[in-house]
């Protein structure tokens, strides 16, 4: 089916969905709800957080926008920075989307904003790494990098080596684990933005559910059902292995991946990172 065509139907799709909304939970509360983004670091837990927000539409005036990442097309390609401000800012109240941005302008002031709420999902970046390493090299066999991973490099050990340092290729340029991490660490810092960590979500999962309610609540969501109730519902809602980049999604698995090679290399190129994420105490890991 044609791009263009195919948005446009879900345009429409989108369109009958708020008519719907408005008609089941009335109109005023719709336009009184957060717009509720949820924003990842790629290959940390995306699938995972826009499964439990879609849950919201059960629980209350909240519409499934049914559009791909804001910053990518139905292609599953980048779009422009001015294309992907223009789909956020197409979004109306009580909807839900998802979507990989940087804390940087013009994103930073539009998902602040008090019609906005917020939830970054962060991941363990050595987890991050294994997993691009197996989404590039065996799960998407249409990403730009699929045929280079498997051609240029002959072992785990080194295709984690580029994931760490980049790859410095006219051709096939693919920045570090530290580049590509640096756009996000502002996120941390935004009093109005919720950071949930992935290993949360999958480990302590009633907490992490319970604080996201919270801060929903407190950024004007108001749910047909009592905090026990929506807690519960959400929570069932977490299924990893229905997203179609799944894999294991269990944390630490970088362990079994890892070789002393590229911890000493992860190390070098990280500095205190893993300390200011909060997964390490130091550097003896």
């Amino acid at each position: 089916m044609n791009a263009v065509i195919k948005r446009e139907l879900k345009r429409l799709r989108w369109q009958v969905r708020r008519m719907q909304a408005a008609g089941h939970w009335g109109k005023p509360a719709l336009e009184a709800s957060p717009i509720i983004f949820g924003n990842a670091i790629p290959k940390s837990g995306s699938h995972l957080i826009i499964q439990v927000l879609l849950g919201l539409t059960e629980l209350g005036p909240f519409v499934d926008g049914g559009f791909p990442p804001v910053n990518r097309d139905e292609a599953n390609l980048k779009v422009s920075v001015a294309q992907t401000e223009a789909n956020l800012r197409a979004m109306r109240p009580g909807d839900i989307g998802y979507g990989y941005l940087g804390c940087e302008t013009p994103f930073r002031e539009i998902l602040t904003g008090p019609q906005w709420a917020t939830i970054f999902i962060y991941r363990d970046p050595r987890d991050v790494i294994v997993s691009s390493v197996f989404y590039i090299s065996e799960i998407n066999k249409t990403h730009a990098l699929h045929s280079y991973y498997n051609e240029k490099f002959h072992s785990i050990e080194e295709r984690i080596n580029a994931e760490i340092t980049g790859i410095q290729d006219e051709q096939y340029p693919y920045s570090g684990v530290m580049t590509r991490f640096n756009k996000y660490f502002g996120w941390l810092g935004q009093t109005s933005v919720l950071s949930l960590k992935f290993e949360d979500m999958i480990l302590q999962r009633e907490a992490a559910i319970n604080s996201l309610l919270e801060y929903l609540e407190q950024r004007g969501a108001h749910l047909s059902v009592a905090r026990p109730q929506a807690l519960s519902r959400l929570m069932e809602t977490i299924q990893p292995k229905k997203s179609g980049t799944f894999r294991k999604g269990q944390p630490g698995n970088w362990r079994e991946h890892f070789s002393e090679a590229n911890k000493t290399l992860f190390k070098e190129a990280t500095g205190d990172l893993l300390v200011r994420l909060g997964y390490e105490k130091d550097n003896r890991w």
